[in-house]
């Protein structure tokens, strides 16, 4: 590092350090005149915010990091970009008004360290070494959001698979899963889980698997009905499937999917009627094995 690099980041440093909460303060001022906030961030959070990253900027020119690293290497600081950006991806803001919302500081520090440059050339070197420390903090923030924001879809989405898939105790021992529209392999991971998880909590013998509401049933979809039996029976537990209407069992029968050894239904009444028949059949034996 040349003496003059070192010189200019001492006069950030000790601007940082002596007017702290002028600039933090100035930050926020400048955040909220241009609505960067993004939604769901309060005045007071993002005081915190501000605090937080602006003695996590200053800590780290206090150390030997090149201005490059900074903001990747040290982890103070980038745990402060970090959680800004995943507070900001909760809240609903756009990645772009985020990492804005970070090289929005630049101003306000620009301003505070100006005031103690006078010669054009000192000004020009603050000028840019502040603008390569933030504009890595902007892309930090960039990439740490649309991460942040992926994790939050995934979880979404998954909790919406979950919704549209729930088990239903309909009978002392027996439980439906009633499938709306199309079966993939993400949703058959779901279905299976949360079916198996109910045969366990509820010692099912009976689970039934409703198709009336799928729409076609093709050899992908029959695989996926095949390994959610499959599962069932390896928990002990029987599998019926119900609502195979007309234009699906001529489907099946055409693609030459065997579905023989899976006792079905057309109707969920139908499959309920059976499920009971042989819950209470399994009592019976129970009964009478007792007596024995």
């Amino acid at each position: 590092m040349s003496s003059s690099e070192t010189a200019t980041r001492e006069r950030v440093s000790n601007a940082l350090n002596e007017r702290a909460d002028k600039i933090a303060d100035r930050w926020v001022q400048l955040q909220l005149q241009r609505s960067e906030a993004g939604s769901g961030i309060s005045e007071a959070e993002l005081h915190e915010e501000a605090d937080s990253v602006v003695a996590a900027l200053s800590a780290s020119l206090a150390g030997g990091l090149p201005v490059e690293r900074v903001v990747t290497a040290h982890p103070e600081l980038n745990r402060a970009i970090t959680e800004l950006s995943l507070r900001r991806a909760r809240g609903g803001a756009s990645p772009t008004d985020t990492s804005l919302a970070v090289l929005t500081l630049k101003e306000a520090l620009l301003e505070s360290v100006q005031e103690s440059v006078r010669a054009a050339d000192d000004a020009l070197a603050v000028a840019l070494l502040i603008n390569r420390l933030l504009d890595a903090a902007g892309a930090l923030s960039f990439n740490t959001y649309v991460e942040g924001r992926e994790e939050i879809i995934g979880r979404q989405s998954r909790q919406l698979l979950e919704l549209s898939t729930p088990v239903v105790r309909l009978w002392r021992h027996v439980l439906a899963v009633p499938l709306i529209g199309t079966l993939d392999t993400a949703r058959t991971q779901v279905v299976m889980e949360n079916l198996l998880q109910g045969i366990q909590d509820h010692e099912a013998l009976v689970a039934i698997i409703d198709i009336t509401a799928v729409p076609t049933v093709d050899t992908a979809v029959a695989q996926h009905l095949m390994q959610t039996v499959n599962a069932v029976r390896l928990m002990g537990a029987d599998c019926v499937i119900s609502g195979i209407r007309p234009p699906i069992a001529v489907t099946i029968a055409q693609l030459g999917i065997d579905l023989s050894s899976i006792l079905t239904r057309s109707t969920l009444a139908d499959a309920l009627s059976v499920a009971i028949k042989i819950t209470e059949g399994d009592q019976l034996r129970a009964e009478a094995s007792a007596v024995r």
